[in-house]
């Protein structure tokens, strides 16, 4: 069996055309965590779960990360396409993560408009702005 799955592969692999083997597969609509502390994970768990239920992600990838200091807490920034949208401070003691979840995608749902609305009509974002 193994041996048919293997010819099946290389004889698939070899028959795809010349254009298909040498692009590149790109994946959006991902939220990709590299949160490091509780705090970080259970804003990336409220988060997601909001971003599933947006439509029309697909081209936009967000990214949180935390960076610790020590004795003070994390700071947790949000960013889309490379793009810094959020950034909050999650002291050493409880916090509302869910309601600072929602305020993100608040934000996320304002940049991604913007974003989509500058597309369509042509312009350019403001630098002024920060978009």
């Amino acid at each position: 069996m193994r041996v048919k799955l293997s010819i099946f592969l290389l004889i698939f692999c070899c028959s795809l055309p010349t254009w298909a083997q040498d692009s590149d597969i790109e994946i959006s609509g991902l939220v990709i965590d590299r949160t490091l502390t509780r705090f970080g994970k259970d804003f990336s768990f409220y988060y997601s779960s909001y971003w599933r239920d947006l439509p029309f992600t697909q081209g936009f990838n967000v990214t949180l990360y935390e960076t610790v200091f020590p004795q003070a807490g994390t700071l947790l920034t949000l960013e889309v396409n490379g793009v810094t949208i959020y950034k909050t401070h999650f002291g050493r003691r409880a916090s509302p993560i869910k309601e600072r979840a929602e305020q993100a995608i608040l934000l996320t749902i304002d940049h991604l408009a913007r974003v989509r609305a500058n597309a369509i009509t042509g312009e350019l974002a403001d630098s002024s702005d920060g978009y």
